[in-house]
């Protein structure tokens, strides 16, 4: 091969696939992520990230009880309990794929650090929605329902704090909810409270002597969803080994969040790469609560 292709090789070979043009950005930006997956994890109270290959089926269930025997005398055969288990929900969790770019243009004006950062961000903020918005739509798939007898959001708390308690009787739980940030702002009219945020929730801990409550605009305004964090489980398509090493992704051992950046020659930018699959979701649709805080603001 004469040095003249050797030359359009490499420079056509670069174009596509490259090295990593700055390691610190993508482990930066990775670890920040990790951070916040892992601080989410210790808000819902999931103790582990379970593994699993891409197109996997992550299946959620609902209990209904048959029948309450009669107690019996001593000695006499005690009669069984019966609960039927039947599929509530499924679905397939997949390796989820994240692309933006970063112009010259805005390199010149900004430097490239500044510049790529600042899009980074925004990229990272998709991935937290995404999320998000999958957790939510499976709390929305709970059946469990509870009635307050005072509809303030105090009174609906405690109706959901009941109904979550009484549905995991036989367990150490701990509750946690999800109520509209309308619905929090009305009771800050009378009320203050501290909030935290963690990987884009905002919550409060302890609230009420309850248990955890997050706060976020996604919850049906006038509803309490409720649930046990022992209730929620975590899972995720790892994003290292061959998908790393194929696609320069930096990750730590977790594999959790894979991330590169790379040239771009054709339209002079630097592409920003993110590899996540992370999901949360409640196993026991039956032990997601959902109250109604008043009958106005379920409106």
């Amino acid at each position: 091969m004469n040095k003249y292709f050797r030359q359009l090789f490499t420079v056509e070979a670069g174009t596509i696939v490259t090295t990593d043009i700055e390691p610190a950005i993508s482990i930066d930006h990775n670890e920040r992520l990790v951070a916040g997956v892992e601080s989410l994890q210790t808000i819902l109270g999931v103790t582990e990230l379970t593994p699993m290959p891409t197109g996997s089926l992550v299946k959620q269930y609902k209990y209904t009880k048959k029948n309450t025997p009669d107690q019996v005398a001593e000695g006499e055969t005690i009669g069984l309990t019966k609960y039927d288990r039947t599929l509530a929900n499924s679905f397939e969790i997949t390796l989820k794929k994240y692309r933006k770019q970063t112009t010259a243009e805005a390199i010149q004006r900004s430097g490239k650090d500044k510049a790529v950062n600042k899009t980074d961000d925004l990229l990272v903020k998709d991935v937290q929605k995404d999320v998000k918005k999958a957790f939510y739509e499976m709390l929305a798939s709970g059946t469990g329902k509870a009635t307050a007898k005072v509809a303030t959001l105090q009174g609906t708390l405690a109706a959901a704090w009941g109904a979550v308690s009484t549905h995991f009787a036989d367990m150490d739980v701990e509750p946690i909810f999800f109520v509209n940030t309308t619905d929090v702002a009305d009771y800050l009219a009378t009320a203050q409270i501290t909030t935290q945020n963690a990987f884009g929730f905002k919550y409060v801990e302890d609230f009420l002597g309850l248990g955890t409550v997050v706060i976020d605009p996604s919850v049906t305004a006038g509803t309490v969803v409720a649930t046990a964090k022992e209730n929620i489980n975590g899972a995720y398509v790892s994003a290292d080994g061959d998908v790393a090493d194929t696609f320069g992704l930096t990750s730590d051992e977790t594999g959790l969040v894979g991330m590169t950046h790379y040239v771009k020659g054709d339209n002079a930018c630097i592409d920003t790469l993110v590899m996540s699959g992370v999901v949360f979701y409640p196993e026991d649709a039956t032990g997601v609560v959902k109250a109604t805080i008043s009958a106005v603001a379920a409106k």
